[in-house]
């Protein structure tokens, strides 16, 4: 079974998270959500852009993200949502030992994170409603572009939907309810071939 880190996005560390967390864990994974925020969380995007860019979180969270796992052995797959993407983006491009990287509704260009190149031996799986108002194209093309670059395995999933965290059950206009559930199934079916013997 593999051990995952499961970063927030900039609405923090919401129930919804702990929901995604669990759905894991019930297949036998072992899953760290770490609060990058300190308790805080939000309804909306507006008031957690200004908070985070207010708080100085924007200037710190390479920092924060390195924290959240300086206890943690090698050997992770990262995963995060929207911001929480970024946090695992950088540590699977750049901490050693990932077996692997699921993006959900962000994805960065490599010079993002500051990388030159992606490792080889780091799979990677994306997931993004089509019309997501927060969808970078072009940074998600350039990041795809350098994954296939690399060699290292490289899924994306499209899903034919508006919002952005459409996998937050605490977000009406934004969830939808068998997306998410086709999400989390294509994230278990990754996870399961991380996990054999190769």
């Amino acid at each position: 079974m593999a051990e995952i880190v499961l970063f927030h996005s900039i609405l923090g560390l919401r129930p919804a998270v702990g929901e995604a967390a669990d759905r894991l864990r019930a297949a036998g994974h072992t899953v760290h959500t770490p609060d990058l925020f300190g308790g805080r969380t939000f309804d909306e995007y507006d008031p957690a852009f200004a908070w985070v860019e207010s708080s100085g979180v924007d200037q710190q969270l390479v920092d924060l993200t390195h924290a959240a796992v300086e206890s943690l052995p090698a050997g992770l797959v990262y995963a995060g949502f929207s911001l929480g993407a970024f946090c695992a983006e950088l540590l699977a491009g750049t901490r050693p030992g990932a077996r692997g990287l699921v993006l959900l509704h962000g994805a960065i260009s490599l010079s993002g994170i500051e990388a030159e190149a992606w490792p080889g031996n780091v799979p990677v799986q994306v997931h993004y409603a089509l019309d997501d108002p927060y969808r970078e194209q072009d940074e998600l093309e350039a990041f795809e572009a350098a994954v296939h670059a690399s060699g290292a395995d490289y899924e994306l999933y499209n899903y034919q939907i508006a919002g952005h965290l459409f996998t937050d059950r605490g977000l009406p206009e934004e969830y939808h309810e068998q997306s998410a559930d086709q999400l989390y199934s294509r994230v278990l079916d990754f996870l399961g071939r991380i996990d054999k013997p190769q």
